[in-house]
């Protein structure tokens, strides 16, 4: 998928990084397409640091364009989805430094969905200017240690190696933990 995208981007020539923090806009608006794809690809074709930069403008503003679209039409469908994430009911209280600091500390997790702290942003009481700080304070972070992993797996060190396993590892152990909690099918009826 990330070379796919990098011959993608090559083709946009000059336009390639406006075109890149396009698509990052639309990924975390929809919240269904990973960055890390993206951010595989600017690092590749762009470089670490200007890579990592043009991910996190990308990142940045798509998370400042999706809250005002979740905020604008999406409040009640909003809230259904979030009604599965309980502790994301806490955001939708929030409001000054508690909720900055709890948009902060969900973005300080690089593999974390953006989508939930972003809906409960949205849907409950905390404005733009505080969302768009706490926002980019905390993806500062949590891009760099993606970029970083990026990084290091393309170069396929010894680092890179350790990181894909600790992903590996951590991979099976969600999908594992997600199977325990669906219901079998003759626990159905």
């Amino acid at each position: 998928m990330t070379e796919s995208l990098i011959e993608l981007l090559r083709h946009y020539g000059m336009y390639a990084a406006l075109f890149s923090i396009g698509l990052n806009i639309l990924a975390t608006i929809s919240g269904i397409f990973p960055t890390f794809f993206i951010t595989a690809a600017n690092i590749v074709l762009f470089g670490f640091w200007t890579g990592a930069f043009v991910s996190f403008l990308g990142e940045s503003l798509g998370a400042v364009t999706a809250f005002l679209l979740y905020r604008a039409g999406f409040r009640s469908s909003a809230q259904s989805v979030l009604n599965r994430y309980p502790r994301a009911q806490a955001l939708i209280n929030a409001q000054g430094r508690e909720a900055f600091q709890l948009i902060f500390l969900l973005r300080l997790l690089p593999f974390a969905p953006a989508v939930v702290s972003t809906l409960g942003a949205a849907v409950g009481k905390t404005s733009l200017l505080l969302f768009a700080t706490a926002s980019t304070l905390g993806k500062i972070p949590a891009l760099l240690m993606e970029a970083y992993a990026v990084h290091e797996v393309t170069r396929f060190q010894l680092s890179g190696k350790i990181i894909l396993v600790v992903l590996a590892v951590w991979l099976a152990y969600d999908v594992s933990k997600r199977l325990r909690k669906r219901p079998r099918p003759d626990q159905l009826f």
